[in-house]
């Protein structure tokens, strides 16, 4: 599918603000925008408790919470929530003792979804669900209090996205993860296309490519990716827009030992062999690794791929710092 549009004279003059991106999807809260309707397709059993409506107004491009391997009495942020259609569906799968947290900037939506959850609340039999008008750059949540992070074709829309991934990071309990679904772009999208409002309500302006997104990630210290690119999205003036799902884990902090004992780790497949840390693992071929750096192989997401021996059964013969 190809795309092409011209931003006015003012757009180009100045940078998309906060305000613009609010005032696009205020309007998108009062009727259905067919520009911003990717093709998600949802399981139909994952909404018999939604209201339909709630559908009229859904704009992400992926299905994050279906990725994100909740489970019930867990906690889930979801940034940009808009009508709540997420957040509705992490309702029913993490039960009575869950809890779920919609952040949208959006006055119009968030009216939509609290009407909408409490319809949803008679069909589950439960109310597990709140709504709270706030930024992503700045969530109204606490520190390390939840367990996963979503957020469905909306990081794209920040101005400020490394300030996005430290506020992810921290309100993500340690070990926590985030699962976004966000439009990537195939090469950086030029300073001309990034001034156009329209191209940026529509997830395009704003997108970053995988790199940069990793990179972002990174900085704040995120490990353990895992990306799936669902479709192609669009294409704008030669640039490629697709969706993605992207994966990745806030750190169990690693209490340090006077003397780190070492510890064989055994690399599972299925590749021939994996480099982390600068360290080889050849499948199934023992490597001799710290206690500290075994510890976050055996750790989400990395433990299905380790296989790590007792410590134990291998003892360090010098001992000489703990004495």
């Amino acid at each position: 599918m190809n795309d092409s549009r011209d931003g006015t004279e003012t757009d180009s003059c100045r940078e998309v603000t906060r305000d613009d991106v609010r005032d696009y999807y205020s309007k998108a809260a009062v009727a259905t925008q067919e520009s911003l309707c990717c093709p998600v397709n949802y399981n139909p059993g994952d909404l018999s408790h939604i209201p339909s409506e709630v559908m009229d107004i859904s704009y992400g491009c992926g299905s994050p919470v279906n990725r994100a391997n909740i489970a019930p009495g867990e906690s889930m942020v979801d940034l940009g929530s808009g009508g709540g259609i997420d957040c509705f569906i992490a309702a029913k799968i993490v039960g009575p003792e869950g809890k779920i947290t919609g952040v949208d900037m959006t006055e119009n939506m968030l009216a939509n979804a609290r009407k909408n959850a409490e319809q949803v609340s008679k069909n589950l039999g439960y109310n597990n669900t709140e709504f709270k008008l706030g930024f992503l750059e700045a969530i109204p949540v606490d520190d390390e209090s939840t367990d996963v992070v979503t957020s469905n074709c909306v990081i794209n829309l920040s101005t400020d996205k490394e300030k996005v991934f430290r506020e992810i990071h921290r309100i993500l309990k340690p070990g926590g993860r985030f699962v976004i679904a966000d439009i990537i772009s195939d090469q950086p999208v030029p300073q001309e296309m990034s001034s156009n409002r329209e191209l940026w309500g529509e997830c395009v302006s704003g997108a970053l490519t995988l790199d940069e997104f990793i990179n972002y990630s990174k900085k704040t210290d995120f490990h353990g990716f895992t990306l799936q690119k669902d479709y192609l999205w669009k294409v704008v003036e030669g640039i490629r827009f697709y969706s993605y799902i992207l994966t990745a884990y806030k750190p169990i902090p690693i209490e340090q030992s006077c003397c780190p004992g070492k510890v064989q780790v055994i690399y599972a497949g299925p590749l021939h062999a994996v480099t982390f840390k600068n360290i080889q693992f050849p499948m199934g071929v023992p490597v001799e690794v710290d206690e500290d750096f075994a510890s976050v192989l055996n750790s989400h997401p990395y433990q299905e791929m380790f296989n790590i021996i007792d410590p134990d059964e291998t003892p360090s013969t010098d001992d000489s710092c703990c004495s």
